[in-house]
């Protein structure tokens, strides 16, 4: 299993890159990206980040309970901060709230991972193929870019190094972001991005690593990408989904927690 080190991005970038307009790196007034308010507003966050991509990550791991005196000494924000990014992470997906007895990072089992494969599969499915119809020279660059970066840590993999799987992933995720960039709908991307962390946090626990396979797949939607064809792309991603998920399930690599 190979360990989840390197540097930390913070796992609301996928939530910051969806809300980018797809040609700038500029980030749009009331992105994560821009600190519209200073003191315990720009605190908390922080820490909304630094628990969010802990979860994710599996640094905070499936059902574990979360004390609020630990979580305020380690993440340094108030019980009262701390009670409200609970329930923002609740409402995403990635905490369970167990009434009086406080929150828990969500539990994981192969019938949830099955679930939000499902819902990744359905919502990039539709968005690759407004992508595509909609892409120009711009979107076709971006594309490029992103397979180009991701190949080159796919080669490291390969070849074996496994030690930064955390940048690994976010090439990963930039380049399925860049296939759906010009889809057209803010919604869209931004509702993928979060069930995008979901499938990621599955991902990472299982330290999944599926090889050849999968940077074959990449492959064959970068080609897609370029010849406009959304159908051969929906494949390739369903395959790309559906064969990592059973990866996992029939691996054994994740059980219900």
């Amino acid at each position: 299993m190979c360990r989840l080190i390197g540097h930390r991005f913070r796992l609301s970038y996928h939530i910051d890159m969806a809300k980018k307009p797809p040609a700038t790196e500029t980030a749009v007034p009331g992105s994560p990206l821009v600190n519209n308010s200073g003191g315990d507003a720009a605190v908390g966050e922080t820490a909304y980040r630094r628990i969010r991509s802990d979860i994710v990550f599996g640094r905070l791991g499936p059902g574990q309970k979360l004390t609020l005196d630990r979580m305020k000494e380690a993440y340094h924000v108030s019980v009262s901060t701390l009670r409200e990014i609970l329930n923002r992470l609740s409402s995403e997906g990635l905490i369970k709230a167990e009434g009086a007895k406080g929150f828990v990072v969500m539990p994981i089992s192969p019938e949830n991972l099955r679930q939000v494969a499902s819902m990744r599969q359905l919502l990039e499915c539709h968005a690759l193929k407004e992508s595509f119809e909609a892409g120009d020279m711009e979107w076709e660059g971006r594309v490029v870019a992103a397979h180009h970066k991701l190949a080159h840590m796919e080669k490291r993999m390969a070849a074996g190094d496994r030690s930064d799987a955390e940048t690994w992933k976010r090439y990963d995720w930039e380049f399925h972001h860049a296939l759906i960039s010009a889809c057209g709908s803010q919604v869209l991307l931004e509702t993928h991005a979060m069930i995008y962390d979901r499938y990621l946090r599955y991902q990472m626990i299982a330290a999944v690593y599926r090889g050849e396979a999968a940077s074959g797949e990449h492959r064959a939607l970068l080609e897609s990408a370029l010849a406009r064809d959304w159908r051969i792309a929906q494949k390739a991603l369903t395959t790309h989904v559906q064969d990592c998920v059973e990866q996992m399930v029939r691996g054994g690599l994740i059980s219900s927690l």
